[in-house]
């Protein structure tokens, strides 16, 4: 999944609950902060991942240091991490239980490697997309939290 179209992008939003934020920051000026903010605001439940903020409470859950310490089922791994340190996190990605169907690489994230090591396990990868951007452009209203 690529380039996702329109229909296919409505679908993961729509079928989306639960968003583990690998990256995850506290400075409201960071992408990596205002992004998940606003998929909290509409709506989803959003899981921050950094060990730098462990313990702090981002969007009503404590941070965690690692994605397999998110403590319930992630339908998303929205992920702000730069290229080069990508790989490093694919066991982690491989440990959760059950592993997450989509991992998502924010706008200008792209790691062919990282990529096709998760497709071949059957976990679909979209890169260089912006969750906030692609859920306002399609008009997407606010999701009644599950």
């Amino acid at each position: 999944m690529q380039s996702p179209t329109d229909s296919e992008l409505r679908a993961i939003f729509d079928r989306t609950r639960t968003i583990a934020v690998l990256g995850a920051h506290t400075d409201p000026y960071k992408p990596a902060h205002y992004v998940p903010d606003y998929l909290h605001g509409a709506g989803y439940a959003v899981h921050a991942v950094n060990p730098m903020f462990a313990g702090r409470e981002l969007w009503g859950h404590p941070c965690v240091a690692t994605l397999a310490e998110v403590p319930v089922p992630v339908d998303l791994v929205d992920v702000f991490r730069r290229p080069e340190f990508l790989l490093d996190h694919v066991p982690d990605i491989l440990a959760m239980q059950p592993r997450p169907p989509l991992v998502w690489l924010q706008l200008g994230i792209r790691h062919a490697e990282f990529a096709r090591t998760l497709r071949d396990v059957g976990i679909a990868v979209i890169e260089d997309h912006c969750t906030l951007a692609e859920h306002r452009r399609l008009g997407l209203p606010r999701r009644a939290p599950a």
